[in-house]
């Protein structure tokens, strides 16, 4: 008996990918035959910086599973933590046409999963009976804020590997945990044929063979699809033989109606980001290297937004800046992309000014980022709000601050300071002392863009954006 699985994972809404995908799945169940095919995906579809994502929530790609044919989905965190329980359980629960499978994020009000997902799933293909245990990464600090009680997931799968092995010939796991997480999954927990992995972004193009299982993974930004085709023995009772790839999808063609699909759920979406959001009575322009009034606009609404004495953000953050005149949410989307959610933290002074320092220097503001939700191009500079800072931009590096006040009053550097600034930061990312920060507290759903909209809508706060925060040695605090 011959069995093949198909596999995606991290595609993050790169819809531009999507109708070859669909033609690669296509052709591979064609050759194997449909019966013998199970297709899957390993999370992270979903990513909201996209506007056929944001603008339909999500909905874009709920339909592209469903028409592409996928059996079986988990989840990533970019599902689980962009949206709330109740867009999901839309997601989820109505619009989707397969099973959802995760075993490790029950509601916090109930204890229990979800009614749109399970824990494990038995799907007959080929006369075998799959068994497939979708997990996600664990990340308690951030999910408990969305009303789950994510599980460890070394917890909760080894003893429902123990449960689900004698009922099933081949057993799957859909592990949104990271590559080490798979390749300690293989070492540790016996009984599983195959890991399907996602999270870190890695592709094996060979599998690895750990003990009798198999670790695959297909890179991100659905560049490849993996193929897995094994071969049962019915006298051992046993997978006698395992193979897997990956097969890349660039020269494909286009499955015309995966493509669209798209265009028909684009248009909904474009016309939902066109409503305005805002009105601007002047221009807003930004900087990735200076003080710009944007940047100052962004910090001043962290800071209020969690009630800190000080507001900090990289300049990143921001792609663009905003023209005098009406602001659509699509505007906003482009700006700021990222789905990154404020925080307040305690720092110290000497924290603080080294992040101050350091943020002056090439070296960080050019520092390319990649994932921990960041979207942006370089790191940037700091944009700060409640503080000012005195500098010497000839000064040796690390001594270019010569001053800094905060309400007023002379950065000690012993005391600990509330600041409200973004999750990236607790990453250690970035600016070095910044990950640092005691006492960290994070702030869901809202991404910074929603920040960012408040400030937009606010007179005052408009008005405050272009007072100097960042001052050369011998510039009047009156100049602004």
């Amino acid at each position: 008996m011959r069995l093949r699985v198909l596999h995606t994972n991290d595609i993050h809404s790169h819809f531009e990918q999507m109708p070859r995908i669909a033609s690669v799945l296509r052709r591979l169940r064609a050759e194997a035959g449909e019966e013998r095919t199970l297709t899957l995906d390993i999370g992270d579809h979903i990513d909201r910086m996209r506007p056929e994502t944001e603008g339909t929530d999500g909905r874009t790609n709920i339909a592209v599973l469903n028409a592409s044919g996928y059996e079986a989905v988990t989840l990533g965190n970019n599902e689980g933590l962009s949206y709330t329980q109740d867009v999901l359980s839309e997601l989820y629960g109505r619009q989707a046409s397969f099973t959802t499978v995760i075993c490790n994020l029950p509601a916090s009000a109930t204890g229990e999963l979800p009614p749109w997902a399970v824990p494990y799933h038995i799907v007959r293909k080929a006369g075998l009976r799959i068994g497939l245990i979708g997990v996600t990464a664990c990340f308690p600090e951030f999910y408990n804020l969305l009303g789950w009680d994510v599980r460890e997931p070394f917890d909760v799968v080894p003893p429902l590997v123990r449960q689900l092995r004698p009922q099933v010939d081949v057993l799957i796991v859909m592990s949104h945990l990271g590559l080490r997480n798979d390749e300690r999954m293989a070492a540790e927990v016996p009984g599983i044929d195959l890991i399907l992995g996602g999270h870190t972004h890695h592709l094996l193009e060979e599998p690895l063979r750990v003990g009798g299982t198999l670790v695959c993974a297909t890179g991100k930004f659905g560049q490849y699809v993996g193929v897995v085709d094994l071969e049962w023995d019915p006298a051992e009772q046993r997978v006698a033989h395992a193979e897997a790839s990956v097969q890349a999808v660039a020269i494909e063609p286009e499955d015309e109606e995966i493509r669209s699909l798209i265009r028909e759920y684009g248009s909904r979406a474009a016309s939902e980001l066109d409503r305005e959001v805002a009105r601007l009575p002047v221009e807003l322009p930004f900087d990735w290297y200076g003080e710009s009034p944007l940047g100052n606009l962004l910090a001043g609404g962290l800071r209020r937004w969690m009630g800190a004495e000080i507001g900090l953000v990289n300049a990143g953050q921001l792609l663009g800046g905003l023209p005098q005149g009406p602001v659509s949410a699509g505007m906003l989307l482009q700006l700021c992309p990222s789905p990154i959610n404020p925080c307040r933290m305690r720092l110290t002074g000497t924290q603080l000014l080294r992040a101050l320092e350091e943020s002056l220097l090439p070296e960080f503001m050019d520092k390319p980022l990649y994932g921990y939700g960041f979207r942006g191009k370089v790191l940037g500079t700091l944009c700060v709000d409640g503080l000012t800072v005195q500098y010497d931009p000839e000064g040796a590096d690390y001594a270019k601050i010569r001053a800094v006040d905060v309400g007023g009053k002379p950065l000690e550097a012993e005391r600990e300071y509330l600041v409200g600034t973004i999750d990236m930061f607790t990453f250690r990312i970035g600016f070095t002392s910044l990950g640092e920060g005691t006492e960290p507290q994070f702030f869901l759903p809202e991404f910074l863009r929603d920040v960012l909209l408040r400030e937009l809508r606010d007179e005052a706060s408009l008005h405050h954006s272009f007072s100097r925060r960042w001052r050369t040695v011998g510039e009047s605090p009156h100049n602004t």
